[in-house]
């Protein structure tokens, strides 16, 4: 592809994401109660899923594989090792330590769950959909225009990383921003430095990360 077509691709991939979230958010607000649990649980990760549709079009579309984004068969314990591992690091040292240092206001959530089922659904949403979705827009296919488009990692990684941010923007703040983005920054230097770290990490990592916050928010009160 050439360098416009990677613009242009980067700039459909992300405004097409945004438009679906804010699709999402409108639904869920609207429509989701409205549904029996059982139906809203699985909906939640299905419509998730949507925001991912347009990437994938494209791979398609421009007839790239997934491992031209990162994904790979090769050491698949050990991705997957390196995941929980990223994911727990993260949590300690992003969630934990400002709660024990008094702000834990900054770093709770505002699910207060308190049965296990919502624990466990948790995880799983955080994972298959949330993770799964975001690492694959971002540090996937995002990523690997602004690469192209800059020609090297330094720039897919401060483009992307601010997008990432931008795209969180929707449902938190301008401090909102700048924390997603340094937490983008840190999930594609993982992948760049750290051995055996592949998508399927960063989605992992990502999906735990994320879960953990709704558990130390129940164990430290919010």
């Amino acid at each position: 592809m050439s360098k416009t077509k990677n613009i242009a691709a980067l700039i459909i991939s992300f405004f097409a994401s945004i438009a679906i979230l804010f699709g999402i958010d409108s639904f869920n607000k609207y429509l989701l109660m409205s549904f029996p649990l059982a139906a809203r649980m699985v909906l939640m990760i299905v419509t998730y899923w949507l925001i991912a549709a347009v990437s994938a079009a494209a791979l398609l579309f421009c007839g790239h594989k997934l491992a031209d984004y990162g994904c790979t068969k090769e050491k698949l314990p050990a991705q997957i090792g390196t995941g929980v591992a990223l994911g727990a690091a993260m949590s300690l040292v992003l969630t934990v330590i400002p709660h024990l240092a008094g702000f834990g206001g900054y770093v709770s959530s505002d699910k207060q769950y308190t049965h296990l089922w919502q624990f466990i659904y948790e995880f799983v949403f955080c994972i298959i959909a949330v993770g799964l979705v975001e690492e694959l827009v971002f540090r996937g296919t995002i990523y690997e225009y602004a690469k192209r488009i800059f020609g090297s990692d330094i720039g897919a990684v401060i483009l992307s990383s601010l997008l990432f941010g931008a795209f969180h923007i929707l449902r938190g703040n301008i401090a909102q921003l700048f924390v997603t983005a340094f937490i983008g920054a840190l999930f594609c230097l993982f992948r760049l430095k750290i051995k055996n770290c592949s998508l399927l990490s960063l989605i992992i990592a990502h999906g735990i990360y994320d879960a953990l916050i709704v558990v130390w928010t129940f164990v430290f009160g919010k």
